[in-house]
């Protein structure tokens, strides 16, 4: 499976201009890609700089033939003449998909500065003979109160997930809603965490469970620092727009992986070239086993 991983705001370069059809040749030069997960998509937030287009849903299910296009809005609301105003995560993949989870983040107040509604947006997709669940996802920026909380919930879910993967459900005689999918432990979550790797929201992401052996949670790795052992962070932001970044590059947007997929890893880089965006893609690449 390849998978790249994207904070593309809104599509807009560091030139100033937004061009969803330059996002999409940058993601075709870096890889081939199966699934792409993508940070920062708006409907109806034409007025955000560069002026985007009114559906950048549409738009890039438009640029991108033979993906399946799934959408995640964290801010989901309406302009006085009915519109939608939404932003979001964006997973675009040719895999088959099985299942998808819409998951609203925690959003616990903090007056003290701006925020958002954020979510993470979740797919089981069968690569290979493996069933794996891909998650995008886009942590609150100003607040290290909310990035904890969302952080713990994304813990959360996995497992719940884990647990469903050790104990499935029963089924009704008949098929129907109450038919489970399979719930797979393997995992790839990604996205812009907007923390650094001493903030708490990286740090307790890779916090080992307590209670792992008890109930089958498959813990999670950083699948750059697995592929560079011993090397700091690629910087993801901060490399060339340096109006909205005055400070040094650092990095922000991470691959986590569960242990069990670690033996598949044959690549994990940065694109520290393109200016497509504020951020630089993240690039995966898992063998089958």
């Amino acid at each position: 499976m390849e998978l790249i991983s994207w904070n593309i705001q809104w599509g807009r370069g560091t030139d100033g201009r937004v061009d969803l059809t330059r996002t999409v040749s940058t993601l075709h030069t870096i890889a081939d890609a199966d699934v792409l997960c993508l940070q920062e998509i708006t409907r109806g937030y034409a007025d955000l700089r560069g002026e985007p287009g009114q559906d950048q849903v549409a738009e890039l299910a438009a640029l991108l033939p033979g993906y399946r296009i799934l959408y995640a809005p964290g801010v989901d609301r309406y302009a006085a003449d009915g519109s939608p105003r939404q932003f979001g995560n964006l997973i675009a993949t040719r895999l088959p998909v099985c299942e998808v989870f819409r998951r609203t983040l925690p959003w616990p107040a903090d007056p003290s500065v701006p925020s958002m509604p954020r979510v993470a947006l979740e797919a089981t997709v069968q690569a290979g003979d493996r069933r794996l669940r891909v998650i995008c996802t886009h942590l609150e920026y100003y607040s290290p109160h909310q990035r904890a909380a969302q952080a713990d919930a994304l813990r959360a879910w996995h497992r719940e997930a884990c647990a469903h993967a050790s104990q499935p459900g029963l089924r009704e005689p008949h098929p129907g809603p109450f038919t489970p999918e399979a719930r797979p432990a393997s995992a790839v979550l990604c996205g812009d965490f907007n923390s650094a790797p001493d903030d708490i929201a990286y740090l307790r992401m890779l916090a080992p469970y307590d209670d792992n052996h008890e109930t089958g949670i498959i813990g999670w790795q950083d699948a750059w620092m697995h592929a560079h052992p011993g090397k700091p962070h690629a910087p993801t932001c901060a490399l060339y727009d340096k109006e909205q970044w005055p400070q040094a590059p650092f990095a922000c947007d991470f691959v986590f992986l569960t242990e069990d997929l670690l033996p598949c890893v044959q690549y994990c880089e940065v694109d520290g070239e393109t200016r497509a965006s504020d951020h630089q893609p993240v690039y995966l690449s898992l063998a089958d086993e």
